[in-house]
């Protein structure tokens, strides 16, 4: 039975990450690597607008383009849980987005967000990208995909961009974990290693677009 549910899971991984409709050339990346992130103010789950700005006096943030529906954001989501809890009083909370358009899936609507981070006892913000502006300059293309910004001086810059770590699935297979990784070595003053890894996760639900998930 294990076994069986194993190769069902490299199947998905392999069906997720070679079919999935790669996004309009206007959705792609649009900051690179250490390049200043625009201040964004969106909605969250507690009806509060929560605005990167917010974040000036810490020391970066933890981004992460997430959704309810999704299996691999299911399977991230006591890791994103766990990564506020070590980093946010380190500096480096976590700010999840949900960037789907909700027409193509209800689970993602803004209402089902709202009971999803309340039944999970999310830590962090969880916050709709309804206009899907904020996944586009970012250039997100999955879910979930992270992004690690350092914040100097009020600006943030992008210093890693991908998956949180290189076990879709399990928890308990991780060998890298990519973000703390990053975060780990900008709190300790040093130039992140590491600063892509290919994120592997279900399409982002572009409004307009056919999905072929």
């Amino acid at each position: 039975m294990k076994a069986w549910i194993s190769l069902l899971a490299v199947l998905m991984t392999t069906v997720a990450a070679t079919f999935a409709p790669e996004p309009p050339s206007d959705k792609k990346r649009t900051y690179p690597l250490g390049d200043a992130v625009q201040d964004f103010k969106l909605k969250n789950v507690d009806g509060r607008m929560i605005s990167l700005s917010d974040y000036k006096n810490g020391k970066g943030v933890i981004i992460i383009f997430t959704t309810n529906h999704c299996p691999f954001s299911k399977a991230y989501e006591e890791r994103m849980i766990a990564l506020d809890r070590k980093y946010a009083p380190q500096g480096f909370p976590v700010v999840a987005i949900q960037p789907n358009d909700p027409a193509a899936y209800t689970e993602d609507s803004f209402e089902n967000m709202k009971a999803r981070a309340k039944e999970k006892n999310y830590s962090f913000p969880y916050l709709s990208d309804e206009a899907q502006t904020v996944a586009r300059q970012f250039g997100a293309t999955r879910t979930p995909e992270a992004f690690v910004l350092k914040q100097a001086g009020g600006r943030f810059t992008i210093e890693y961009t991908g998956a949180i770590d290189d076990s879709p699935q399990l928890a308990s297979a991780v060998k890298r974990r990519y973000v703390e990784e990053a975060v780990n070595n900008l709190l300790a003053g040093r130039p992140v290693v590491t600063t892509t890894a290919k994120a592997i996760g279900c399409a982002i639900k572009w409004k307009g677009m056919m999905s072929y998930e």
